[in-house]
């Protein structure tokens, strides 16, 4: 089973759409303290096993994450999960703050 990406500017374009879409944000609290995205939802990779009722399944999800890395991994597991649509954003927020919005701040 294939997961489907999108780069960051695919993923602005959709919000610049007001497309009803959910991004979920897979990092750890400390590096959504450093950038973030508003309105995203925050479930740490490590606790989206215990926390899928929190993921709308009734709308796209664009997963989300530093590089692209651990998101890809979310995204693929949600997808054999049986969430119908879910979407992994390539390069993640560092990607969004060099291509997108340099006001988010980059981190190592």
């Amino acid at each position: 089973m294939s997961v489907m990406q999108v780069t960051v500017q695919e993923l602005c374009l959709q919000l610049e759409r007001g497309a009803p879409i959910t991004i979920l944000d897979v990092r750890e609290p400390f590096e959504v303290e450093l950038a973030s995205l508003p309105g995203s939802l925050t479930i740490p990779m490590g606790e989206i096993g215990d926390r899928l009722g929190e993921i709308p399944t009734h709308r796209p999800v664009f997963v989300l994450c530093h590089h692209g890395i651990r998101s890809f991994q979310v995204a693929h597991w949600l997808r054999a999960s049986g969430f119908p649509d879910v979407t992994n954003v390539r390069g993640g927020i560092d990607a969004w703050s060099l291509e997108v919005d340099s006001e988010v701040p980059r981190y190592a």
